[in-house]
């Protein structure tokens, strides 16, 4: 990362951690035997084994990781009492409360000092309303939280202007254990919407089905939708392999726009179920070339000085925010980021971390309680940058260090959460 110049090759990237927890969950409800492979071995993804596997559930890993088995407990929760801990894994936070909520006995779950300050109220007061029995170990709203499964009577619930699509996914999976049907209707926009895409097509791939709608003739998983759930219905083992993930892939095809490179992700296309694959159409308006090949996805970066800014609502791919951001400093003209406040409620608050990093490398900032705009330096200088404990920080900001010298990035470590191999996959690209 250190000799400047166009970046070039092509990465093999894990698979998608947020397909393979969702994974997870529908697979240790299921009947019998379920393979997943091509798994991301990543902290969220060992959070979730780790619950799974107190929970009574086997789980067996091979391959560093990348292929799991994972032995589906036909609905009926071995453990009947489990003290959880996810640390930073906000998926396994959501989707556990709701598989506990199935069960027959008392949980706890906690994570870090971080996790107790993100908000899982909404999901909380859902499953209240379907027939869980959960409680606050410390202040409303916020974890950690103790479940007294007693599994779920289904019916209706409604949630507003939902922070966190998760919440909605984890209702969707655990739904069809219910005793009876369950109406989710939504009101209002969702934040990372094509997540739900991607949680109902794991649901119908294990063998459930879904009835959703949407007003105005939109997109179910937009706002204003419905989902139906029949119950009750069970998964089905099955044998899967995991699409590349595509939020990783954005710091990759970044690296090739700022340095005005090309770098193909391989097993990655427009058609992929993850949202954040469309990361590549954000890339073409600031002017790079993008190529759909059957191997996968390129993207050729501009000569230098040919990036410019856009301004944009990034609500449905909120994780390539901070990618996005990094780019605009390398960008003719200001870039604004629009609709993305469920940001400031992640890992850490992400557009207050922008502000802080985006300034240090000579950046402009106007910090919005939604989003924030971006006017680039004539040069970005060389700094000293903090990742406050945030993987999505820690490799958004090595891209600067591609495109500018002297750049160093304190607690880059941070990275294992969700892709450990994130800098020997960046440092084997070629110059």
């Amino acid at each position: 990362m250190h000799a400047l110049g166009p970046v070039c090759g092509a990465v093999r990237l894990p698979g998608s951690k947020s397909l393979t927890n969702r994974l997870l969950m529908c697979a240790a409800l299921a009947d019998g035997r379920s393979l997943l492979h091509g798994a991301a071995a990543a902290d969220d993804v060992r959070r979730m084994i780790a619950g799974l596997r107190r929970l009574g559930v086997s789980v067996s890993a091979e391959a560093g990781g990348s292929r799991l088995s994972i032995d589906g407990c036909r609905g009926q929760l071995p453990a009947t009492e489990a003290d959880l801990d996810v640390g930073h894994a906000g998926t396994a936070m959501r989707f556990l409360t709701a598989l506990c909520s199935l069960g027959h006995g008392a949980y706890r779950i906690d994570g870090s000092a971080r996790m107790r300050e993100r908000p899982i109220g909404g999901l909380v007061d859902a499953l209240r309303t379907l027939g869980a029995v959960i409680g606050y170990e410390g202040r409303e709203g916020l974890p950690p939280l103790l479940v007294r499964g007693g599994g779920l009577r289904g019916g209706s619930v409604s949630l507003s202007d939902v922070v966190s699509s998760q919440f909605v996914s984890a209702l969707l999976m655990a739904a069809p254990y219910a005793a009876g049907d369950v109406l989710i209707e939504i009101r209002g926009r969702v934040s990372s919407a094509p997540y739900l895409a991607m949680t109902l097509d794991v649901m119908r791939r294990m063998g459930v089905e879904t009835l959703s709608e949407a007003s105005a003739g939109g997109p179910p998983t937009g706002a204003d939708a419905r989902f139906i759930v029949p119950a009750p219905q069970r998964y089905h083992a099955a044998s899967i392999a995991i699409e590349p993930d595509a939020s990783g892939a954005s710091y990759f095809w970044a690296a090739a726009a700022v340095s005005g490179g090309r770098v193909l992700v391989h097993g990655l296309h427009d058609t992929s179920v993850q949202g954040d694959v469309r990361f590549v159409h954000v890339l073409e308006q600031m002017g790079c070339r993008i190529e759909h090949q059957p191997e996968g996805i390129a993207v050729q970066g501009p000569e230098p000085g040919g990036l410019r800014g856009v301004d944009i609502d990034l609500n449905a791919m909120p994780d390539v925010v901070q990618t996005l951001a990094v780019v605009a400093l390398f960008a003719r003209g200001p870039t604004t980021i629009r609709n993305v406040a469920n940001l400031r409620v992640k890992e850490t608050d992400r557009l207050v971390a922008l502000e802080r990093e985006l300034a240090r490398l000579g950046a402009e900032i106007t910090l919005g309680p939604d989003g924030l705009s971006i006017r680039p330096p004539a040069t970005p200088r060389a700094a000293t940058l903090d990742t406050h404990d945030d993987h999505r920080m820690a490799m958004s900001l090595a891209v600067a260090g591609l495109a500018c010298e002297g750049v160093v990035i304190r607690d880059a470590g941070v990275v294992s959460k969700s892709l450990p191999e994130f800098f020997s996959l960046l440092n084997g690209l070629g110059r």
